[in-house]
């Protein structure tokens, strides 16, 4: 299983160097395509609008697909519209490539985290899922300065055609390590839909798009937070990137285990910190050395959150799980979206720069409440008389010894 669990973490390595390295990269591909630099961030929105459509469709279309065959198709889709970015040559078929790049991104995490709980067993859930998330951490520590570098040495395309590579040693990785895994489910895409439909699983969505929103309302703006309150160079920031990997890498490492043995309370720790350590940053942001320890904790905190509510919403899909996995990643981004929107906001009224971290805050606040509601209606369901829903009461039973 670790080498299945490392072909799927270099998969998950290879995305998150793509969603991120371009942020690094935009003075170059403007300048590459000649376009404006708000024009060439259109294409960190059409690789997010790819993951936000894509995760529901893909999965949708490959319900009945064996699930190690899945891995090896989204990875390869995902290799393809990274190549076609190395080879487009104008700014509109650059941007129909992000778009193809990112529609496999929530399908593949989706179908991963259901492969890597299925291969660790119900007692390793949450260990398995966070070891293949690690991919993603690690990008950026690794992926994201390196990709960046390379892109400014030799061209932006370069880092892109690194990707593509990485994409492709994934997929050996997959075909060779990975096992063939019984589909968990009846394949079919109606369940999959009711399943989606769910009271906790929506609640557990929604509460990603909140609590993570709180991440990126002060991850989108760390850049010209660090220059102008914490007095830092440019080359300070790219330390301060890194170091928001390596707190997203320990988090991951941490919060496996804890959501093994007490899944929603590791979710309201994990929210609760996450607020605490938002509103605490609006100060702690204007001294570079509290600002970059703060970073660390903001990574490791909100990195806290994805495991657990990945794990909340496959096991409240009962059996019907992987719409449900995939759409959590749709949440995720839409969350990457609204909070980077939120706390544009909070800067455009006039509130300073520090402002999204408040902003932030609040929001980790609503996705604490939204989770905390989910956890009391859950009790009642249990504590009622009606019996669980056909097909589901093994993930009940599993839930409730964690939530216990």
């Amino acid at each position: 299983m670790p080498l299945a669990l490392l072909a799927l973490a270099v998969g998950a390595f290879a995305i998150g160097t793509t969603e991120f390295v371009i942020m690094g990269l935009l003075p170059e591909v403007a300048a590459g395509l000649g376009v404006s630099i708000s024009h060439a961030g259109y294409l960190i929105s059409a690789y997010a609008l790819g993951v936000v459509v894509g995760a529901p469709l893909l999965t949708a279309m490959a319900t009945r697909l064996p699930r190690k065959a899945v891995l090896i198709l989204f990875m390869g889709l995902f290799a393809v519209g990274n190549l076609a970015t190395v080879l487009a040559p104008t700014y509109e078929t650059v941007f129909a490539s992000r778009v193809v790049a990112g529609l496999p991104h929530g399908a593949f995490f989706g179908a991963g985290a259901l492969a890597a709980a299925q291969m660790a067993g119900p007692a390793r859930q949450g260990r398995a899922v966070a070891r293949m998330f690690l991919g993603l951490t690690v990008a950026n520590i690794i992926g994201v300065p390196v990709g960046t570098l390379l892109g400014q040495e030799m061209g932006w395309r370069a880092a892109f055609l690194v990707v593509t590579a990485i994409a492709v040693v994934a997929m050996v990785g997959i075909a060779v390590f990975v096992p063939r895994l019984e589909r968990t489910g009846s394949g079919r895409l109606m369940p999959e839909v009711r399943a989606l439909g769910n009271t906790q699983v929506l609640l557990g969505l929604l509460a990603a798009v909140f609590g993570f929103a709180g991440v990126f309302a002060v991850y989108s703006y760390i850049a010209p937070m660090m220059t102008e309150l914490a007095g830092m160079t440019g080359g300070g920031v790219t330390v301060v990137l890194a170091l928001f990997g390596i707190g997203m890498t320990l988090g991951s490492l941490v919060v496996g285990p804890l959501a093994d043995r007490a899944l929603r309370p590791t979710i309201y720790v994990a929210l609760g910190a996450l607020a605490v350590v938002l509103a605490l940053f609006t100060l702690t942001v204007h001294n570079p050395w509290t600002a970059m320890a703060s970073v660390v904790v903001l990574g490791a905190v909100g990195f806290g959150v994805t495991t657990p509510l990945q794990l909340l919403v496959m096991n409240k899909a009962g059996a019907a799980p992987t719409l449900a996995s995939a759409a959590n990643h749709s949440a995720f981004n839409l969350a990457n979206a609204g909070g980077a929107w939120l706390g544009g906001l909070g800067i455009s009224a006039g509130l300073g720069l520090s402002s999204p971290a408040a902003i932030g805050a609040v929001l980790a606040v609503a996705g604490l409440g939204i989770a905390v509601t989910a956890g009391f209606l859950d009790r009642g369901a249990q504590a009622g008389p009606a019996a669980p829903a056909a097909g589901s009461a093994d993930a009940s039973a599993r839930e409730s010894s964690r939530v216990s």
